[in-house]
């Protein structure tokens, strides 16, 4: 794995698919101020990635430097299904620190599929990323982003008319598009 490599991509990721469609409207000012944190870890095993996830949570609740952290994990939970049991862990992992109410976490992943989807419906690469990553986050910057943003409900369907209209082929090449050299 190039770590390198896996930061470059999931960066390009955050440009071109968070930030140019803008699936997320808070993303563009902490990608500019340099104030997400793109973490990546080497685990092979969950109690690996646990500690990684651990270590990340702590960092990001006591260092403001940063309002936002993605922990990769090229190497594990690469299956969806493995991952999306992996994150009620996750939450857990966040409770047990008690850092509920102050951190959440939010879910990325390249097969990411929505209850009730088919696999290939384009309404899932509003949450595709070119590696499985956990997307930490502080609550209080999410509350007041929100408090300064009108109709934060309408978002969520929003992000999905915007692929919708751009199509499927769309969204697989510029996914692909950022996932080139990382191998």
């Amino acid at each position: 794995m190039n770590e390198q490599a896996v930061i470059e991509s999931t960066r390009q990721w955050v440009e071109k698919v968070v930030i140019d469609l803008n699936l997320c409207p808070f993303a563009r000012r902490e990608l500019v101020n340099e104030r997400i944190r793109f973490a990546v870890t080497d685990a092979q095993t969950q109690e690996e990635l646990l500690l990684a996830l651990q270590r990340e949570l702590i960092e990001l609740a006591d260092d403001d430097s940063f309002e936002t952290t993605l922990l990769i994990h090229p190497g594990m939970l690469n299956d969806f299904q493995d991952y999306n049991d992996f994150l009620d862990v996750a939450d857990g992992l966040v409770q047990v620190l008690d850092l509920e109410g102050l951190l959440q976490i939010a879910s990325f992943h390249p097969q990411y599929q929505f209850a009730g989807t088919a696999e290939d419906a384009v309404e899932n690469y509003t949450n595709r990323s070119p590696w499985p990553m956990l997307h930490l986050l502080r609550e209080s910057s999410l509350e007041h982003a929100i408090a300064g943003y009108p109709n934060t409900a309408d978002i969520p369907e929003q992000n999905i008319q915007r692929v919708e209209g751009l199509g499927l082929a769309t969204m697989k090449a510029l996914l692909a598009s950022c996932q080139q050299g990382d191998q």
